[in-house]
């Protein structure tokens, strides 16, 4: 249930709090807040997944048994 939680992370940082930072004003690396906000959670979504893929128990049963295999 926690790595359903965590895969919901980036769809929530997206889409709810883009309203929260839709600003120009501050500048974060020469973008605008909003485009910066979308930007940070595009790489964090890369991030979290490849650790819900990592800590999944499924993904990992599946190494072992390739591994098993191929020896």
């Amino acid at each position: 249930m926690s790595l359903r939680l965590l895969a919901a992370l980036p769809f929530i940082g997206i889409l709810l709090g883009v309203p929260f930072v839709n600003r120009t004003e501050p500048l974060v690396l020469g973008m605008p807040l909003v485009l910066a906000w979308i930007v940070m959670w595009v790489v964090l979504a890369a991030a979290i997944m490849g650790l819900v893929y990592r800590l999944d128990p499924a993904n990992r049963l599946s190494g072992e048994a390739d591994a098993e295999v191929r020896s």
